[in-house]
């Protein structure tokens, strides 16, 4: 069966899947290894050393792949400049680009010159407005059972997706919870022309910088296994649930400002945890959809395993009741 949507067509990609952008686990070989498998993959920009780390980065997945990828710029994360990054991705023919964590217009300006396509990740109808309104190609949507960076409200996946495909005319791509086959057809359902996942890329063998003790704290997670944090700096971030980020909320409680957190939601902190397997000393982000993964597959073998289930979903819907 073809899986031909709003989304393949725009990135030219053969499934309706993208890859996250993964701080310091999304580099070239699961990038290439996620394009290759027929989806789009991502290079995570911001959590290389500079310019250069990310053209070798980028020039690695044209070794690996003649398929399109992206490169994800979250801007909001990092104190440093972006536009000396987004200027390489530009000078070195990147097919498509992501923005999350913050304002893309800056990104955006920068590139709509040029026959890239642009993904912005939203977590509310009116962000995702305005990101069609400065010219994204595609919003991103991720609801409240997302890894990692959230929106200030607490709307899940399953209300937020309709809400922001029923407000923009660009094709909108839900975040937040999807795992597999089921959560695919359930975000087409709600009118999304593709998914984005990142906890369930992490627990595959070709995210080679996640720590196997990471992977493993993800095939033993239930429905409880995550929390918020940071909530007390109004940038709210879901983590799995360990002696690190009990500490952060009780920081949080206690004096929830960011000198009192900086250390414990640090970068080296993050991977402490999801390089080194260091639960005392950091912290790996993860969503809820975590409960939902049984296995450390290849890419390839998740992608096909997630395309068997929505056809064997889709051809049940098409049976005669």
């Amino acid at each position: 069966m073809k899986w031909e949507t709003e989304i393949t067509k725009l990135l030219h990609i053969k499934y309706p899947i993208v890859q996250g952008g993964l701080a310091y686990l999304a580099y070239a070989d699961l990038a290439a290894a996620v394009s290759n498998a027929g989806g789009l993959g991502q290079i995570t920009a911001m959590s290389l050393d500079g310019p250069e780390s990310l053209r070798m980065e980028i020039q690695k997945v044209k070794r690996l792949t003649d398929k399109p990828f992206g490169v994800n710029f979250a801007i909001g994360q990092h104190g440093r400049r972006f536009d000396h990054m987004v200027q390489v991705a530009i000078d070195e023919e990147v097919p498509v680009i992501s923005v999350t964590g913050g304002n893309p217009k800056g990104v955006l300006d920068m590139v709509k010159d040029y026959p890239i396509k642009k993904l912005v990740l939203t977590a509310a109808r009116r962000q995702a407005e305005k990101a069609e309104e400065l010219g994204a190609d595609a919003v991103m949507v991720v609801g409240h059972e997302g890894g990692g960076h959230l929106g200030r409200g607490d709307t899940g996946t399953f209300v937020l997706t309709p809400q922001v495909a029923d407000s923009v005319s660009i094709p909108v791509i839900a975040s937040g919870g999807i795992v597999d086959g089921r959560g695919m057809m359930a975000a087409f359902a709600l009118g999304a022309e593709g998914i984005e996942m990142g906890t369930r890329f992490i627990a595959t063998k070709e995210c080679i910088d996640a720590h196997q003790a990471y992977k493993q704290a993800l095939l033993d997670a239930d429905e409880n296994a995550t929390v918020v944090i940071k909530r007390s700096l109004g940038t709210p971030a879901r983590a799995l649930k360990n002696p690190w980020t009990d500490e952060i909320l009780e920081i949080e409680k206690e004096n929830g400002n960011y000198e009192s957190l900086k250390t414990h939601i640090s970068g080296e902190a993050n991977k402490a945890y999801i390089h080194e397997g260091n639960e005392a000393e950091g912290f790996g982000w993860a969503g809820q959809g975590a409960a939902r993964i049984q296995d450390i597959p290849t890419v390839n073998e998740l992608i096909d395993n997630i395309i068997a289930e929505a056809d064997s979903i889709r051809k049940n819907w098409l049976k005669p009741r």
